[in-house]
């Protein structure tokens, strides 16, 4: 059974913790999988709605957003960018890069607080 959260906890963006989320996330979903164009859209929904899952189960007082791209490896750059104007001592944001032989799936969750 899981515990309500103090209210000092519950305020408390903690990036160990979304980190872990994001990364079992993507093993769930793509881990071992060879790229394909037909199950991109796919396996981002699966990322992101597990990622919303789990971060809500923290039960903790944020408003999440999650971002999901996937993408071929071919030898192609790619560069992201985000900025936020918000409260640096509640809000937070983390972003995991993850790659297997065949693709690029680099996942950010944005947290904040209520």
């Amino acid at each position: 059974m899981s515990e309500v959260p103090s209210q000092e906890d519950a305020d408390v963006f903690v990036i160990e913790d979304i980190t872990k989320i994001i990364k079992e996330a993507i093993e769930a979903s793509i881990g071992g999988a060879v790229y394909s164009h037909e199950k991109v859209n796919f396996w981002g929904n699966q990322i992101a709605d597990y990622c919303l899952s789990q971060l809500s189960n923290l039960r903790k007082n944020f408003k999440y957003v999650v971002t999901c791209s996937i993408m071929q490896k071919t030898g192609a750059g790619l560069h992201t960018a985000s900025a936020c104007f918000w409260d640096n001592t509640t809000d937070g944001t983390c972003t995991v890069r993850w790659e297997n032989k065949s693709m690029y799936c680099i996942v950010s969750v944005f947290g904040l607080a209520i």
